[in-house]
């Protein structure tokens, strides 16, 4: 029996129908990204024809941009050096002082009533905090250090337990650090700073050498890796003797210890900290609503006041930069409501020949942000060359975040969006037949 054309109908509606939707989605997606593409090159060809004026128009935006990358990677390079010169005390150590942090004349009046930080408050920590990987102490003074007629000026001679320079990260370069028989026998020797080392034994191994502090000698037993500068004052300076050793020699009856609390890890520093401000609440006796007469000072703590300071310099360079973003935002709406009127044929011209009305409102929106995300690439390409010029001729620190530029570069394009609506709406809105009768 041979097949009638009603059987072959009958066979073909089970696929068809399916192949009919995925062409018409994919000729949706192609006559999308086509008219994308042709707004795109109309906006480059409107910007072209006007270049000195796109460039003028787009000084306001320059601005801005350029004064948020330059502030933000000031800003990031002093917080990431504060943070590994200033702040720096250590992985996950914290400070047990007589003061910490003082930010007023009140405060600092009050600071000086607080009993001292003593030898015996180190030993209590030591022996009985469950919750501490190490503990170290510090104390020191500045005074002019000699070998020979050579001297150094305000050297800060520490005197420090043997396990500070694990606490503190402190390298050897040479020799060795200071060693628990140092510091029980009270030993005259010392551990010196990179600049020491330079200084007075530039040509020469300086281990088993002696300098002089006052009226004190001292036998060279190691030198430590150079650290560098923190705001132009070298941290290279220091000569690191026994505690022992120091309190026979040095220790005043006014001074006080800072204390070096180690955490085993980042996650017990908050149970660490909590337990060495219990106890030494318990050991002075403070009732349960009084203030510590202590400090407990960490890494974050300095970081926060940083951060109080850095935030008025912040302030500042976000009105001056929306200052200049309004103005160049107005600028840009003015100089597309000119345009406008200069292409009102031409937006005849492509109404008449089957542009909608969001054609046309997508390609003066498209032009307006292609002219301010240009504004925005000009600025950051000029911050970037600010930026490489204060690292090479200044000692500020700068660096210049992934997220600084793309923060720039999408605020000066949300600005050309927003400010572009308004005359593309206008664009969008004119009658055909009247534009078609404008003057070419």
């Amino acid at each position: 029996m041979g097949v009638t054309p009603m059987d072959g109908l009958a066979a073909v509606p089970s696929v068809a129908p399916q192949a009919l939707i995925t062409a018409s989605k994919v000729g949706r997606v192609r006559g999308t990204l086509i008219t994308i593409i042709e707004t795109l090159r109309l906006a480059f060809d409107a910007l072209r024809a006007h270049k000195l004026r796109s460039f003028l128009t787009l000084l306001g935006v320059i601005l801005a941009v350029t004064t948020l990358v330059a502030v933000m990677s000031v800003v990031d390079g002093m917080n990431a050096y504060v943070a590994d010169r200033v702040a720096n005390l250590g992985a996950n150590v914290f400070i047990v002082d007589r003061f910490g942090i003082i930010t007023s004349q009140d405060a600092w009046v009050k600071a000086q009533k607080r009993p001292l930080i003593v030898l015996e408050d180190y030993e209590r920590l030591r022996d009985n905090m469950k919750t501490a990987k190490a503990v170290a102490a510090e104390d020191d003074r500045r005074v002019q250090v000699r070998s020979g007629n050579v001297k150094m000026d305000d050297t800060d001679v520490l005197g420090v337990t043997p396990n500070y320079a694990d606490v503190r990260n402190i390298n050897v370069a040479q020799g060795r650090f200071i060693t628990e028989a140092d510091d029980t026998h009270r030993s005259e020797v010392v551990f010196i700073g990179a600049d020491i080392a330079k200084k007075f034994f530039p040509t020469v191994d300086p281990i088993g050498k002696t300098i002089n502090a006052e009226t004190h000698s001292y036998e060279v037993v190691g030198v430590a890796e150079a650290i560098g500068t923190a705001f132009g004052r070298s941290q290279d300076n220091f000569v690191i003797m026994p505690l022992g050793t120091y309190y026979k020699e040095w220790h005043r009856q006014t001074d006080w210890l800072g204390i070096f609390v180690q955490a085993p890890n980042g996650e017990m520093m908050q149970a660490s900290e909590d337990e060495a401000r219990m106890l030494m609440r318990a050991w002075r006796h403070l009732p349960y609503d009084a203030q510590d007469n202590f400090a407990i000072l960490g890494s974050d703590s300095i970081m926060a006041l940083w951060h109080d300071l850095t935030g008025n310099l912040a302030l500042v360079a976000v009105m001056l930069v929306s200052v200049f973003l309004v103005v160049g935002g107005i600028v840009i709406m003015n100089i597309m409501l000119a345009s406008v009127t200069e292409r009102t044929r031409e937006i005849g011209i492509r109404r008449s020949l089957g542009a909608r009305k969001k054609h046309i409102l997508l390609q003066f929106v498209t032009e307006s942000a292609v002219l301010a995300s240009a504004g925005g690439l000009i600025g950051i390409s000029l911050a970037y060359g600010i930026v490489w010029l204060g690292r090479t001729l200044t000692s500020i620190p700068m660096e210049t975040s992934l997220s600084a530029v793309l923060v720039s570069l999408g605020v000066s394009t949300a600005v050309g969006l927003f400010f572009g609506i308004y005359p593309a709406m206008k664009a969008a809105k004119l009658d055909p037949i009247e534009a078609l009768r404008a003057d070419g």
